[in-house]
């Protein structure tokens, strides 16, 4: 039997050589100095700038609040001047950022450097959205599912170095994984110089100034997005205080959950993308993501009282079931996301739907943790319920998201693109 060779799956994964494949690497080596201090952010608050988890957790919800406030703005200005300067130039605010962690030592200090690098990447990921639109150009989205696949290579090599971090506990090595992040990101941002720089499309001669916040579908789906998005912090941030407090399951099924989640979305995710394409693709793709989020909400409650093996192979299967229903989500988002606005405004759009996403993230500690994990068995049905529902609610959105859209889509032209500098 041959064995899964690692570089294969890169080669896989990584488009045609091009446009294409300097994106997908610019976001391979990005989202590996992400996956360096995502998930050692709090510990570096504790350990290192000796911060109460309290004032930590404060620390870092005022940031990402704060943080959305770029989003539209700096997305707007992405549609205006030109993409690839604007994401590069919030690649570089980032990589300071990331820096300027290694300076600080009060919470005061924490707060400000936290919220400029949550500023730099809100505004980046907003302007990201353009860029991987005009890259992709007419198979944005099924472009996006490959780098969506190279993203979660890159997150899961970073924690894997993270752990490693983790598991010194020392300042140096905490330090050491702001230091990468920043050297990573500086590699980001320098492999897209290699990007052409692609001019701004042509802005309609009437319409809203802001069209985004007016544009009612969208606006929906906005809201409906960022409920939704609280699933992906289901397997992050649930399940880890279910396994341990709640259940027989020895410990290491939660890494067990990590690995299968990450390995189902980097060998599925771009396959079940190309299936949906247009709206009313995406809104059935969200239905069947809430059903199947619906079942594996309610397996893992279910996993408490059983003896530790039917807990361990039950929470494997609803971890399965999960990923699957995150695969069709991911993809509903890819063609709604590209699919609803208009090409000149997809960064003014992009930031409105990032703050939904900003929102579901800042609720998901209060509704998983606070609301759902109190209340047992019943919270996971119940979330599983209200998953259900919002997902139930995805054709009737791309239905009406289709009716209100132009006739004909707007070309990208050749002109617009100029040759890399």
């Amino acid at each position: 039997m041959s064995r899964l060779n690692p570089a294969q799956v890169l080669a896989f994964l990584l488009p045609e050589a091009g446009p294409r494949r300097v994106y997908a690497l610019s976001v391979l080596v990005g989202t590996f100095g992400f996956g360096l201090v995502t998930a050692a952010m709090t510990l570096y608050a504790t350990r290192v700038v000796h911060l109460s988890p309290v004032k930590a957790g404060l620390g870092l919800s005022i940031a990402g609040l704060v943080g959305l406030l770029a989003a539209i703005p700096m997305g707007d200005l992405a549609d205006r001047r030109g993409p690839r300067a604007m994401v590069r130039g919030g690649m570089l605010v980032q990589s300071l950022s990331a820096v300027c962690y290694l300076l600080v030592h009060n919470f005061a200090a924490f707060v400000i450097v936290a919220t400029i690098d949550m500023l730099a990447m809100n505004a980046t990921l907003a302007a990201d959205g353009p860029l991987l639109r005009r890259v992709g150009g007419e198979d944005a989205a099924g472009y996006r599912a490959s780098t969506q696949a190279l993203a979660n290579v890159g997150i899961a090599l970073g924690v894997l170095c993270c752990g490693i971090a983790v598991q010194l506990n020392t300042t140096n090595a905490y330090r050491s994984l702001f230091a990468g992040n920043a050297v990573a990101i500086l590699a980001s941002l320098t492999i897209l110089r290699r990007l052409p720089r692609y001019e701004p499309l042509p802005q309609p001669p009437a319409g809203p100034r802001w069209g985004a916040l007016t544009d009612r579908p969208f606006v929906v789906y906005t809201v409906l997005g960022g409920l939704l998005f609280i699933q992906f912090f289901v397997m992050s941030l649930l399940l880890p205080l279910w396994v341990v407090d709640h259940t027989h399951a020895p410990r290491w099924t939660i890494a067990l959950a990590v690995l299968v989640n990450t390995g189902l979305v980097v060998l599925f995710q771009v396959r079940v993308s190309k299936r949906v394409e247009t709206l009313r693709d995406g809104g059935r793709a969200l239905r069947k993501a809430g059903i199947l989020f619906l079942v594996s909400c309610s397996a893992i409650g279910l996993a408490a009282g059983l003896p530790a093996w039917a807990a361990l192979l039950l929470l494997v299967a609803a971890v399965a079931v999960h990923t699957y229903g995150e695969l069709w989500h991911t993809a509903a988002t890819f063609a709604l996301d590209f699919g609803l606005p208009p090409e000149h405004a997809q960064g003014q759009y992009q930031g409105l739907v990032g703050i939904g996403r900003g929102g579901g993230q800042a609720a998901a500690p209060v509704l998983l943790v606070g609301v759902c994990l109190s209340l047992g068995r019943i919270g996971f049905v119940g979330l599983g319920i209200c998953f259900g529902l919002l997902g139930a609610a995805g054709p009737a959105l791309a239905r009406w998201g289709q009716r209100t859209r132009p006739a004909v889509p707007e070309p990208v032209s050749a002109q617009s693109v100029l040759e890399p500098d």
